[in-house]
């Protein structure tokens, strides 16, 4: 398993799983089908309309603007997702951090014609599998990737962390059952992420993350040790929710 580490803009650095070439040859297959359902019900409606009189007026206005321009504008309109891409749970990022740019998404696009089309996808499948961030030429030159925003692993709260006393633990911050498991895990990770890289910015991403949640819980103290603070509030979350 591929993964790479983006620093934020916050100067916080998160590690992505890179998503495999199989995970995007689904993708790609998935966007197929939807490219030719649209295909299918705009031949349907025009029909029905007798809007296209001939069949080259029909691949003009049809077939060919979905099929050059379905990706781009999914990728632009969907944050870096086409359909397909979010029915597998991939998504395209900068390799620095920033959010990625018409610019990027148009320069990925217009490398397709070579990564994919010419060479059958040969090209791309070479790229993807011997790069060390997984990217075809297209991402090379605009400087992205595509991660996988839903783990192959489908991590828990209890998997990452167990307490085997829960019956003598006693919670001390009951109010942390308002959070979700998604935003637990997000402690979780900002805390492991302060641990492996302990650098002013994690240790003020985790300050900063502490005096958040206190606000959501309506503490009027934060205490000192904000670390085992928000490792506090994880111990609580697994035994009141569990």
């Amino acid at each position: 398993m591929k993964t790479t580490e983006i620093n934020t803009a916050q100067k916080v650095t998160i590690q992505y799983e890179l998503a495999t070439l199989g995970n995007r040859i689904m993708s790609y297959f998935i966007d197929l089908l939807i490219m030719g359902g649209l295909m299918g019900a705009l031949a349907i409606l025009g029909g029905a309309a007798d809007l296209f009189d001939g069949e080259m007026i029909f691949f003009y206005v049809a077939i060919l603007p979905i099929f050059l321009f379905y990706t781009l504008l999914s990728e632009i309109l969907m944050d870096g997702q086409s359909l397909g891409k979010k029915a597998i749970g991939l998504k395209v990022v900068k390799l620095n951090g920033d959010a990625p740019s018409i610019n990027d998404y148009t320069m990925r696009w217009m490398f397709r014609m070579v990564d994919i089309f010419l060479s059958l996808g040969s090209v791309a499948a070479l790229l993807i599998n011997a790069s060390a961030k997984s990217q075809r030429i297209g991402g090379i030159l605009s400087g992205t990737t595509v991660i996988r925003i839903n783990s192959q692993r489908n991590f828990t709260l209890n998997d990452i962390l167990k307490i085997s006393t829960i019956d003598t633990y006693e919670p001390q911050y009951p109010g942390i059952r308002r959070f979700n498991e998604q935003e637990m895990l997000f402690i979780k990770k900002v805390l492991e992420r302060e641990r492996r890289y302990s650098n002013t910015a994690h240790k003020k991403a985790v300050a900063d993350l502490s005096r958040h949640v206190a606000l959501q819980l309506d503490l009027t103290q934060i205490p000192k040790d904000r670390s085992k603070f928000l490792r506090t509030l994880i111990n609580d979350y697994i035994v009141l929710t569990r």
